[in-house]
């Protein structure tokens, strides 16, 4: 019955994807948003709320482990492993105006996350306190607050602004698509997460491997579906602004309302762990090549997430 339920949840992420995907190109074209802001502005904050809810009910219950590892362990799934594989099965283009804001903006998130966890690393154990997530939330309306802003600027000088209105998809099917399909995904995604974790239980390991392997990449699933279904249908913004903008909701929001319920301990992530995913956040920087990440550098990003849970498992056998 187990495996039965993993199964179906596995067919709604997809079907869900699919249907949030469609309805938030419909609503970038309909409000002249570019797909890259609808993609981590709509899709990406969209699919992080499974991420939201498992961090925020951890923060809740005292269980910081699972609040931060699911947080650093999806950063790090989404770029290594969704997008590594996506661009394994599909080549990414990568605009100039993603290099030049949205990608350095990720890369800095990152980094501030892990200075402030590690007290600009003069204290050893690691803690992010109410202060510190108050500073992250700001962080994350600045940037809401900019994409959308730029989003339009840029959409306003695209081919888009020159298109009838009649020719445009009608916005409230557009809004049932992605709102239908967001739902889908979320619920097939909670399901899966609680399935999975309940097997890997049963073998006894710790809360900070679960939050960080299991958990995070199960919260990531809708990311995954919603990533590959844009490649899919030639939509590379969509699927790089997806993974982006899932990050930065991540870090920024996620952690920042989390740490309001309660400052967050987490002893079993480790520093290790904030630097993989600060190397993650640079990939889409430092592999893009001529405009575009290659399958080689997909390959590339997938072999390092292999790598880097080939050393989780180890350290849990330690």
């Amino acid at each position: 019955m187990t495996y039965i339920v993993l199964i179906l949840t596995l067919v709604g992420i997809v079907i869900g994807a699919d249907l949030l995907v469609s309805g938030s190109v419909g609503i970038a074209r309909r409000f002249r948003i570019s797909d890259f802001v609808i993609g981590a502005v709509i899709v990406g904050v969209g699919t992080s709320m499974p991420e939201l809810t498992v961090s925020f009910i951890g923060a809740l219950q005292g269980n910081a482990e699972v609040a931060i590892g699911n947080v650093v362990g999806s950063n790090i799934f989404n770029v290594l492993g969704i997008l590594g594989i996506t661009t394994m099965l599909f080549p990414l283009a990568v605009s100039k105006e993603s290099m030049k804001f949205e990608i350095p903006f990720c890369i800095g998130i990152s980094i501030l996350l892990t200075m402030l966890v590690f007290n600009f690393f003069l204290v050893q154990d690691p803690v992010l306190s109410r202060i510190d997530g108050l500073i992250l939330i700001s962080v994350f309306v600045a940037f809401m607050y900019i994409s959308l802003k730029r989003g339009r600027q840029q959409i306003e000088i695209g081919e888009l602004s020159e298109k009838e209105p009649a020719l445009l998809p009608n916005v409230w099917i557009s809004v049932l698509k992605t709102i239908g399909g967001l739902g889908l995904l979320i619920l097939s995604c909670d399901y899966f997460v609680d399935t999975a974790v309940g097997l890997a239980r049963r073998f006894g390991v710790n809360n900070g491997f679960i939050s960080i392997t299991l958990i995070a990449c199960g919260t990531s699933l809708p990311e995954l579906a919603a990533s590959i279904t844009a490649a899919i249908k030639k939509n590379a913004d969509l699927s790089l602004g997806n993974i982006v903008g899932s990050n930065i909701f991540n870090a920024g929001l996620i952690l920042g309302i989390s740490s309001q319920v309660t400052p967050l301990t987490s002893p079993e992530i480790t520093i290790v762990d904030y630097i993989i995913m600060i190397f993650a956040a640079l990939m889409p920087m430092v592999l893009c090549r001529k405009g575009k990440i290659s399958r080689v550098g997909g390959l590339f990003m997938f072999l390092c997430f292999v790598a880097y849970n080939i050393y989780l498992l180890k350290t849990q056998m330690l």
